[in-house]
C-alpha cells in the first residue's frame, strides 16, 4: 500500500527525499530557465535534458532555495497524450525506488493546462499519474529469503514511499479525488500482479478462492466459494475434466458487488483461473513452461477489477466468476478424444487437452447467464498463443457480438492504456469446431486459433446480447528480455474499471 496525498504547499518549503519538476518539450526555453533560476538551480542542466516522455535528470542542489535534497527533472514529451504522463510517472517511480527515498513530491501546478491539452479533467489526469506511479513502484519479492511472511505483516509495514502531488489551491479538491481513485485502481492492479506472479506451488485453485475472499472482505463484496463436491453436484463437466489430472481440487468462486444506489445495470466478469498449465496429456514444450503460472491472468484481472469497482462505489451490480484449477498430465487426466458434458448440457469433444481454458470458461459463462441474467458479460483469459502471433505482446484481441458494446470496450482500452483490437466472429468460423461425435469440438485446427476459441465460448452464452471475450495472452505477462518489468502486468484491471466507470 502506498500513501498518496495532494498539497498546496510551496515547493520551496516542502521537505522530501525527491522533488520532481516536470517539463514538456515546449517548456525548455525561457520558461524552464526561469523555473530553475527561481529555485536557485543551475540552468546548465538543461543542456543535458530533452524532456522526452519518461526522461529523467537527477540534480543534487548544493545551494538552492529548496529544502529537498534531490531534484529530478522529468520529461512529459509534448504533454498532449495521456500515455506521456504514464511514462513520466513510471520513470519517477523507478528513480524513487532506486534511490530508496521516503517521500516524493511531484509538481502538478500546470495540471489545468495539461488536462486541457489531453482533453480530460484534472481529476482524471491525477488518477492516471497516481496509478502509473504505483505501477512503477511495484516490486514482487515476497518469495525471497527473509520475506516469505511479508503477507502477514501489518499494512503499515508495506508503506514504503509517500507521493505528494503539489497543486495550486483551485485544483486541490479535484486532484485529491483523482489521487484517491488512482490509489484504488493502482492497488487493484498490484493485487492482480501479485496473483499472477505467484507460482503454482504457492497458488492453487483453493489459493485463488482464498485471495478472492480476502479481497471481498476488503472491498465489501460477498464471496461464495464452491468446492469439488458442489462443483460435481452442479455438473460443471468442463472444470472437472480439466482438473482430473490434478492432486489439487478445483474451486469455483463468485464475488458479488451491490452498489449503494439502484444499479444502472448488472455486469458479469468471468476470468480464466488455470493456476499452472502444463498442457495436460497434450503437454507443452518445456521451454517457457515456467511462465504458465500466468494462465490465471484473467482470474486475477476480474478479482482486481471488482475490488476497485466496489471501493469506488460505482453504480453497477457486478458479478465476478472464477473457475479455477491447474492442468496436469496425471494418469487419470482427461485424454484427447474424450467427450464431456458441460454445465449447460452441451457436449464437447476434446481434441487437445491444452485447449483447457475454454472448457472451464464454458461452465462459468453458462452459470453467469443462467443465474444472474446480466445486461452484459465479459470474459478475460490468457487463452491462445495464436493471439500473440496476431497482435504481439502489448495488445489484447477481443470479440463481441454487439458493435456498440465493442466500441465502448475499444475506447476504454484507448483511455486506460490497455489497448484491445477487435477480431471477427463470423459464422463461417463455427464450421471449424464442428464435431462428428459431440455438439462441438474444443479445437478448430491450425488456422484462426484465436477466432475458433471465441466461437467456442460464444456457444455457452445462451444468446446473451452483450458479450465480449478478451484474449489477454500477450499482455498479461512480461517475459524476461522483453524490456518491461518481468512478470504479471495486471492487464485488464484498468480496462474494466474504465469501461465500468463510464457505463450508461
Amino acid at each position: 500500500m502506498m500513501k498518496v496525498t495532494a498539497t498546496k504547499s510551496s515547493l520551496k518549503t516542502v521537505r522530501c527525499g525527491l522533488l520532481a519538476i516536470p517539463f514538456a518539450t515546449g517548456d525548455l526555453g525561457k520558461e524552464a530557465r526561469n523555473t530553475l533560476e527561481a529555485f536557485g538551480l543551475e540552468t546548465q542542466a538543461l543542456k543535458d535534458f530533452k524532456a522526452k516522455a519518461g526522461e529523467a535528470l537527477l540534480l543534487y542542489p548544493s545551494d538552492s532555495k529548496l529544502k529537498s535534497r534531490r531534484v529530478l527533472l522529468v520529461g512529459l514529451g509534448e504533454a498532449d497524450d495521456i500515455s506521456e504522463f504514464r511514462k513520466a510517472a513510471r520513470a519517477l517511480a523507478a528513480r524513487a525506488k532506486s534511490l530508496e527515498v521516503g517521500t516524493v513530491v511531484f509538481d502538478c501546478s500546470a495540471i489545468p493546462s495539461w488536462a486541457k491539452a489531453v482533453g480530460e479533467k484534472a481529476a482524471f489526469l491525477a488518477e492516471v499519474f497516481t496509478e502509473a506511479f504505483i505501477a512503477g513502484s511495484y516490486v514482487f519479492d515476497r518469495l525471497k529469503s527473509g520475506k516469505l511472511d511479508k503477507e502477514k505483516k501489518k499494512e503499515k509495514d508495506a508503506v514504503s514511499v509517500e507521493l505528494k502531488l503539489r497543486v495550486n489551491a483551485g485544483n486541490l479538491k479535484d486532484v485529491k479525488e483523482g489521487a484517491r481513485r488512482g490509489s484504488i485502481v493502482g492497488e487493484a492492479v498490484s493485487l492482480a500482479r501479485d496473483l499472477v506472479n505467484l507460482p503454482g506451488s504457492h497458488l492453487t485453485a483453493e489459493g485463488i478462492a482464498e485471495a478472492a475472499r480476502r479481497s471481498a472482505r476488503k472491498s465489501g463484496c460477498t464471496a461464495t466459494i464452491f468446492d469439488r463436491k458442489q462443483i460435481e453436484k452442479m455438473g460443471m463437466g468442463g472444470l472437472l475434466a480439466v482438473n482430473k489430472g490434478s492432486h489439487n481440487p478445483p474451486t469455483f468462486t463468485v464475488l458479488e458487488y451491490e452498489p449503494p444506489v439502484k444499479p444502472v445495470a448488472t455486469v458479469a466478469l468471468v476470468g480464466k483461473g488455470v493456476t499452472f498449465d502444463s498442457g495436460g496429456i497434450s503437454i507443452k514444450p518445456s521451454q517457457g513452461m515456467d511462465e504458465m503460472k500466468c494462465d490465471m491472468g484473467g482470474a486475477a484481472a476480474v478479482i482486481g477489477a471488482i475490488e476497485a469497482v466496489a471501493r469506488l462505489e460505482l453504480p453497477l451490480r457486478v458479478i465476478t466468476l472464477v473457475p479455477a484449477t491447474d492442468n496436469m498430465p496425471d494418469g487419470s487426466a482427461q485424454t484427447p478424444g474424450d467427450v464431456i458434458t458441460t454445465y449447460s448440457g452441451i457436449t464437447v469433444e476434446v481434441g487437445n487437452t491444452d485447449a483447457e481454458g475454454r472448457l472451464i470458461l464454458a461452465d462459468a459463462l453458462a452459470y453467469a447467464v443462467k443465474h444472474y441474467k446480466p445486461d452484459a458479460v465479459i470474459d478475460l483469459a490468457t487463452l491462445t498463443g495464436a493471439c500473440i502471433v496476431a497482435l504481439g505482446y502489448s495488445v489484447a484481441g477481443f470479440f463481441s457480438n454487439d458493435d456498440q458494446f465493442a466500441g465502448k470496450i475499444y475506447e476504454a482500452g484507448q483511455r486506460s492504456g490497455e489497448k484491445v483490437w477487435r477480431m471477427p466472429l463470423w459464422e463461417e468460423y463455427a464450421e471449424l469446431i464442428k464435431s462428428e461425435v459431440a455438439d462441438v469440438h474444443n479445437t478448430g485446427g491450425k488456422g484462426a486459433g484465436t477466432v475458433t476459441a471465441a466461437k467456442f465460448l460464444e456457444k455457452f452464452t445462451d444468446g446473451q446480447e452483450n458479450w465480449a471475450h478478451i484474449d489477454i495472452a500477450g499482455p498479461a505477462f512480461s517475459s524476461k528480455g522483453t524490456g518491461g518489468s518481468y512478470g504479471g502486468t495486471g492487464f485488464g484491471v484498468r480496462l474494466l474499471v474504465d469501461l465500468l466507470s463510464g457505463w450508461e
